[in-house]
């Protein structure tokens, strides 16, 4: 084989690594019934592998895709975490898709019956089952399945982070080890500490000018007697053809969600949310087509009381009207209903049931039944302004559940919970995350403690590793 060394790593990785398909049971758990009617059938769940760097005797190092199309995560294999891990460890590397993303889907579609066999249980049992019972193409004269020799760690990130946490609690035996990064094991229905990190790490004057911002938005919005003000302010955005007062202010919210893609990479690091942060605090006026509109966003300012404000705030206000001009509403060529809104139960992202629509419902079903992590402005304390705006209820967030799944009760947490919430531990299960992570308030290093206490309590055998000033699944590339 070729060693990694002499290939170009701008190569797409989807030309070094073909794709390979393993038979896994529709369904693991007979003694359920949430299941039912239950299945016997089986079904392709996707993987990629390498092994380049593999001798007898090392481990299969498996990185878990998660909610996503597991091609996106081949550059893993070939510049990332798992190619670092395999060079170290002569492991082999690969790439497993979650069920029912990308190709790896037990049902036809994705009706809200068809959707009953998409929970974590499954998956991670997908997980044990492929360690249990894999013969690697080329290399099925060596037994590289669990529990024999061949010791299995598991790697994942996010969702995918905390799934290889309960991996290793629920099937030790077919998981020597587990590292999870950014790993949510707490599931919160009402998550509006989400952007708790984001207004504790993020640069002071740009969150200090979007609470404002906000804070105006939401006075406004929110005085259902001054019908003409709220127009005004929305006309100013260029969508006063927005029906829903939520749905407008869900898409002024957007600009500081952009937080969590930071990243120490460059090659990885979107400069998106430096790019909003400079212009809500900008005291220039960089969008030229909005001078005119000044006198008409001081009015807006002064009818949300903060008119003393309107030499600080009027160029960050109209910069903020720019900004999602540019970046939203110019790209709209349909009603901006159709656009943006949220509100129509018959819209194709809720009533497509294909496999091609599962980027907007098989996660969303997940979140539904299972984790919520819904972040919502309602929630946050009345005595903190909020990042986004307190329109964005659960009842307007949730709307999904209900239209695309008649789902009406919030998710059952407790399927979840049983694996150990804040207290998940294993021996080797190692916790990694970032100080400033938005999703670290539902992970086992929630403590609000400096990056050195957390790491004191680190050892040999489960490490715990709290990197300063990082945000989201920092350690994944290298």
């Amino acid at each position: 084989l070729k060693r990694r060394d002499d290939v170009d790593v701008d190569v797409d990785p989807g030309l070094l690594y073909p794709e390979h398909n393993i038979s896994v049971p529709v369904d693991h758990f007979f003694n359920e019934t949430k299941y039912e009617p239950h299945s016997n059938a089986s079904f392709n769940l996707r993987y990629w592998f390498d092994a380049t760097y593999y001798e007898p005797g090392g481990p299969v190092i498996v990185l878990q895709g998660g909610e996503t199309d597991a091609s996106g995560r081949l550059v893993h294999l070939q510049k990332g975490i798992v190619y670092e891990l395999s060079k170290a460890t002569g492991g082999l590397g690969v790439i497993l898709e979650h069920r029912y993303y990308g190709t790896s889907f037990p049902v036809d579609d994705l009706s809200t019956e068809n959707l009953r066999f998409l929970t974590t249980q499954q998956a991670v049992a997908d997980q044990a089952y492929f360690a249990a019972n894999i013969k690697f193409p080329g290399l099925e004269h060596r037994d590289l399945t669990a529990p024999g020799g061949t010791p299995y760690i598991a790697y994942g990130g996010s969702y995918a982070g905390g799934f290889v946490a309960f991996l290793r609690k629920v099937y030790p035996e077919l998981t020597w080890g587990a590292i999870s990064s950014s790993g949510v094991t707490a599931p919160i229905y009402d998550y509006w500490q989400y952007y708790e990190p984001v207004r504790q790490y993020g640069p002071p004057d740009c969150i200090a000018n979007q609470q404002k911002l906000i804070n105006v938005l939401d006075t406004i919005l929110l005085d259902k007697n001054n019908s003409a003000t709220r127009e005004k302010l929305k006309a100013s955005f260029g969508l006063l053809g927005l029906t829903y007062d939520d749905d407008f202010a869900n898409l002024v919210s957007y600009g500081i969600g952009n937080f969590q893609s930071k990243n120490w990479d460059p090659a990885v690091n979107s400069p998106d949310f430096d790019y909003y942060c400079g212009n809500i605090t900008s005291q220039s006026v960089l969008w030229p087509h909005t001078e005119a509109a000044a006198s008409n966003a001081s009015a807006l300012l002064e009818a949300a009381g903060r008119g003393n404000e309107s030499d600080t705030l009027t160029a960050p206000l109209l910069n903020l009207i720019g900004w999602t001009n540019d970046s939203y509403v110019s790209a709209c060529d349909d009603t901006l209903d159709n656009c943006f809104g949220a509100h129509n139960a018959s819209a194709p992202i809720y009533s497509d049931k294909s496999l091609d629509n599962y980027g907007s419902l098989s996660w969303s079903y997940q979140v539904c039944t299972e984790w919520g992590f819904i972040q919502t402005g309602s929630g946050v304390p009345k005595d903190q302004l909020p990042l986004i705006s307190r329109l964005l209820t659960l009842d307007y967030l949730t709307l999904a559940c209900r239209y695309a799944f008649n789902i009406t009760s919030p998710p059952d947490e407790a399927v979840i919970d049983q694996y150990g919430r804040y207290n998940i531990s294993y021996p080797r299960l190692a916790l990694i995350g970032g100080e400033a992570d938005p999703w670290r308030p539902v992970t086992p290093l929630a403590s609000l403690d400096v990056p050195t206490q957390i790491n004191e309590t680190s050892t040999v055998s489960e490490p715990k590793i709290l990197i300063q000033g990082a945000v989201h699944h920092w350690d994944g590339m290298c």
